[in-house]
């Protein structure tokens, strides 16, 4: 979308932004345009400002101006926090080229019985010993940031997770430490303009146990209650997610794993430049009004986990 916004919803969807969000299409732009002038003045912040990213974060925000200024100060700071996420995001790189082709995380076609976006993970599918979690992460994100850029619907209705723990063992568990667990909720929750609205789970061994608790952890009360874990019962998968949207693989009708994987790989590719180009958005700490924000104060786990770390 260029720089002038132009709505893509549904009348029912518009209704629901109206009802859900508290979005004033009468106002719409002059919000927007409020958040620009925001950020012109902050010194500290280079942000996109195209009317599409600043909607999003009022949506994400149901349109409190405040806050709507404390999540995208929030989101570019943690993107600037996180490099090792947030930099050299390039699809075309031979070693994120072989983990996209792995297919880790899957926007799903088409939307849930609410409308919702369904983002599907398969995190056991990757051998933990070649892939580090800092690439999945930036591998995540980088699928999620051009599912974001290019589903307006979800912005107004959100995003339900669901995850396939088939082959997760002790070693993915190890890499995926507290401080990562920690970074990740903090930019999930914190950081992006929307909510997941769902998490299921199914296949879980052993291992995601451990690595759950530590997730878990750092949740927000609203998101422990949105849990769902399903064991091996893809029917119980089912009246979470339909079959109308899941893969062949998991009961579904909705195209095979491979389709769904290529399909994204097309859509970073498309968003080569925009991906490369993100890297530029970010906060300059140094020209922050008041006290400098470090990793320490965003992502600190100081106390608490100490004695996972004993030996």
């Amino acid at each position: 979308m260029g720089g002038e916004y132009v709505c893509t919803l549904s009348e029912e969807l518009i209704q629901r932004a109206k009802d859900e969000l508290g979005e004033d299409p009468a106002r719409r732009a002059q919000d927007i345009e409020h958040i620009r002038e925001w950020l012109k003045h902050q010194p500290h912040i280079r942000a996109r400002t195209d009317d599409w990213t600043i909607l999003r974060f009022l949506r994400g925000c149901k349109f409190s101006l405040e806050r709507t200024k404390e999540k995208l100060d929030m989101f570019y700071t943690c993107k600037s926090l996180c490099p090792e996420w947030y930099t050299n995001r390039d699809p075309q790189d031979k070693k994120i080229r072989e983990i996209l082709e792995l297919g880790v995380m899957l926007p799903l076609p088409g939307y849930d019985r609410l409308g919702r976006k369904v983002v599907f993970g398969r995190w056991g599918i990757y051998d933990p010993n070649k892939v580090s979690m800092d690439e999945i992460m930036k591998l995540g994100a980088m699928i999620f940031d051009v599912m974001l850029e290019e589903d307006e619907q979800a912005s107004v209705t959100g995003v339900v997770i669901a995850g396939d723990c088939t082959g997760l063992t002790i070693a993915h568990a190890v890499a995926y430490t507290p401080a990562s667990a920690k970074k990740s909720m903090v930019l999930w929750q914190d950081g992006y303009p929307m909510r997941p609205k769902g998490l299921n789970y199914i296949h879980t061994p052993a291992a995601f146990d451990t690595v759950f608790s530590i997730f878990k952890s750092f949740m927000k009360e609203k998101m422990k209650k949105r849990i769902h874990i399903h064991g091996s019962d893809l029917e119980s998968l089912h009246k979470e997610i339909p079959k109308e949207i899941l893969p062949v693989e998991y009961g579904g009708t909705n195209g095979t794993v491979e389709d769904i994987k290529n399909y994204w790989l097309q859509r970073v590719d498309a968003r080569r430049d925009w991906l490369l180009e993100d890297e530029k958005y970010g906060v300059d700490e140094s020209k922050r009004p008041g006290k400098a924000k470090t990793s320490a104060d965003l992502f600190g786990i100081e106390g608490s986990f100490r004695k996972l770390n004993v030996d």
